[in-house]
């Protein structure tokens, strides 16, 4: 693989530019927290993005997402809430002169819920920075990535710069849930020789990672007074033992690790996560209903199709098992597969050096157990996804996180990729 690379003269204004704009960087992150933009509540938060792309003089583009679009792609999950106002954001930057790669700077305004507010040390919509790090939802995952798409595109300019490829930084929705968010952006038309996401990684690169199926069952029963219990069939035990029977499978999927390239030595890589669970009416009554929410993780190179029919067929034995009960299951959100990143591309070559540049050291990759909007890019675009972010603490958990300074280096290095990619001229 070969990497672009750059003048270490035009290196270091870019370098001096990012450092110049980063106090300016950390105010709009910490504004973009306080949006608290929880599923299908993003406006806010895309509003503030739209409006600071226009100020760049970027060509912008906002659109609703369309379900019957995403409902015909084999790359689309199931809809569960309403896409009304419901929007992806684009600001397009299109060169005066067209000689680089062209290159998608992506990221997702979407959050996950904070649970129990008072278990947080402070507000999750204040980001404090204390002790070097910026707290509140979503400054891990993954405002602070988002925003250091836009800045790093900023220094280029205020280095005395111009791109000279089309460069499309994108706001997207629905990552936490779906990915349909972006794919709808890529249905839309919008690709590139390549693509970043500074999702929280580490300050590595993402080498794989796993797919993602979100279902929901419903146990149905039988009522009874607790007296005589015995002439009820009670709804919550009987999710609990599903829940068992499906903790076997997810053992049996990980001792097949070994199967799978580069998930051999990673810890525990498929999980079976029960997220909510609501069932019964009544304290005395024997529940004759229980929901739970399920999220399980698949082996890429695995189809979605085969996953869920492991997974249907494990509910299956588990129903015929139990008598007087039963299962009405339906997916809810994440239908996704997993995706591995070709080595050996230039992306990841010139990548690697821009890395080397901003960190004084060595470019990582590892392999996550989690779900990412790479595979978007990958499987359906054909397009190298780069997923390479700040060092983060509690994410999806209470008083989320982001290391500032490796905020700076990760942004000081997209902005080198950039130059070296897209290449650029002197304004």
């Amino acid at each position: 693989m070969t990497a672009r690379t750059l003048d270490p003269a035009v290196a270091a204004r870019i370098v001096a530019a990012v450092n110049a704009g980063f106090d300016q960087q950390l105010q709009f992150t910490a504004d973009l927290v306080a949006q608290p933009s929880v599923r299908a509540k993003e406006q806010s938060a895309q509003d503030l993005l739209y409006t600071a792309m226009g100020e760049r003089g970027l060509s912008m583009d906002r659109w609703q997402i369309d379900p019957a679009q995403i409902d015909s792609h084999k790359g689309g999950s199931p809809i569960a809430i309403s896409y009304d106002d419901v929007t992806n954001v684009v600001g397009t930057y299109e060169p005066a002169t067209h000689t680089g790669q062209s290159l998608i700077l992506n990221g997702h305004v979407d959050v996950v819920p904070t649970g129990p507010e008072d278990n947080w040390a402070r507000s999750p919509w204040d980001a404090q920075i204390i002790d070097g790090w910026m707290y509140g939802r979503g400054s891990g995952d993954m405002k602070a990535g988002l925003v250091a798409n836009l800045f790093a595109f900023d220094a280029i300019r205020a280095a005395g710069f111009a791109p000279t490829a089309p460069i499309y930084l994108q706001s997207v929705v629905e990552e936490e849930c779906t990915g349909n968010g972006s794919l709808s952006a890529l249905l839309r038309g919008y690709t590139a020789d390549a693509v970043i996401i500074p999702e929280p990684e580490e300050n590595m690169l993402v080498r794989a990672n796993v797919g993602v199926i979100w279902f929901q069952v419903r146990v149905e029963g039988r009522p009874g007074h607790p007296r005589e219990m015995d002439t009820g069939v009670n709804a919550i035990d009987e999710v609990t033992a599903l829940m068992s029977n499906l903790r076997v499978l997810e053992g049996e999927w990980n001792a097949k690790q070994g199967e799978h390239p580069y998930f051999e030595g990673v810890h525990n890589p498929i999980n079976f996560n029960f997220g909510q669970i609501h069932g019964g009416d009544w304290p005395s009554s024997v529940p004759s209903w229980c929901e739970v929410q399920v999220r399980a993780g698949f082996y890429p190179g695995i189809s979605a199709e085969d996953a869920w029919t492991e997974l249907q067929q494990c509910l299956q034995q588990s129903e015929a098992s139990r008598r007087g009960v039963t299962y009405l299951v339906q997916r809810t959100g994440f239908f996704a597969e997993g995706y591995v990143l070709a080595e050996g591309s230039s992306a990841e070559a010139t990548l690697a050096t821009a890395h080397e540049q901003a960190f004084g050291s060595e470019l990582k990759s590892f392999v996550t157990p989690g779900y990412l909007d790479g595979r978007v890019f990958s499987l359906y675009g054909g397009i190298p996804a780069l997923v390479y972010g700040p060092i983060s603490e509690n994410i999806h958990a209470f008083d989320e996180r982001v290391y500032v300074e490796s905020v700076r280096q990760v942004t000081t290095a997209i902005a080198l990729f950039i130059a070296a990619w897209c290449g650029v001229e002197p304004v």
